[in-house]
């Protein structure tokens, strides 16, 4: 996707005492979509995803599942990751679901749910937990203390991960492709090749890998427009 171009949406109260941070696309309707953030926290890199998925037609919300911590220090991350209260963080993500169903922007039965690193783990437990999600995007989730039951997953899945990747290596994505296969799930897994985790993230020049991230995001982008079409 391209550079960020300035802030367009704003922070909003979610049911039970939560928030989060709404992006409504220019012509003021499209697609409800879940943007679920990476172990740092709802950081303006998660903003601005929220704002570029707008601009490409998407109604885009997403919870601070930390409630308002975030960190740029990798051990502060996993400290907040591990320590995310997993029963709230499930709240608010119905919540989110609650807020976009009720939003007038936003059209079709149907959300799609999107999620990077802890996220990508979160957007595919959000499903199993709410039928009026339909399309999951997975990219490179990890979360060890969250466990996954596709026994009644009602959405299609695309999931997006990283050639070299420390954090979900290549046996964790064929363990996750058989869940989803042994469970009737209709999944779609990509490995790209020459990356690393986290290489979506255009704040972290680290991993960051500009023509990957590009091809990635076109993929994504194809998939949540066909199942919420």
């Amino acid at each position: 996707m391209s550079e960020a171009m300035g802030r367009s949406g704003l922070d909003v109260p979610l049911e039970g005492d939560g928030r989060g941070y709404l992006a409504v696309p220019a012509t003021g309707t499209g697609p409800g979509l879940i943007v679920i953030q990476e172990w740092w926290g709802l950081v303006d890199h998660i903003r601005d995803v929220c704002d570029r998925l707008a601009r490409e037609g998407f109604v885009a919300l997403a919870p601070d599942l930390y409630r308002g911590d975030s960190t740029r220090d990798p051990g502060e991350a996993e400290r907040l990751m591990m320590g995310l209260d997993l029963p709230r963080a499930e709240r608010d993500l119905s919540a989110a679901v609650a807020r976009l169903l009720g939003e007038d922007a936003v059209e079709g039965p149907r959300l799609g749910c999107i999620g990077f690193c802890m996220g990508g783990q979160l957007a595919l437990y959000a499903a199993t937990r709410n039928e009026r999600i339909g399309a999951v995007v997975d990219c490179y989730g990890i979360h060890p203390e969250v466990a996954l039951d596709f026994s009644g997953l009602q959405a299609a899945v695309f999931g997006v991960f990283a050639e070299n990747d420390d954090f979900v290596p290549p046996e964790a994505v064929r363990g996750l492709e058989r869940a989803l296969q042994d469970a009737g799930v209709r999944a779609s897994l990509k490995t790209y090749v020459g990356v690393d985790h986290a290489f979506l993230n255009d704040s972290r020049p680290d991993v960051h890998d500009a023509a990957i991230a590009r091809e990635a995001w076109s993929d994504i982008l194809a998939f949540l427009r066909a199942e919420l079409a």
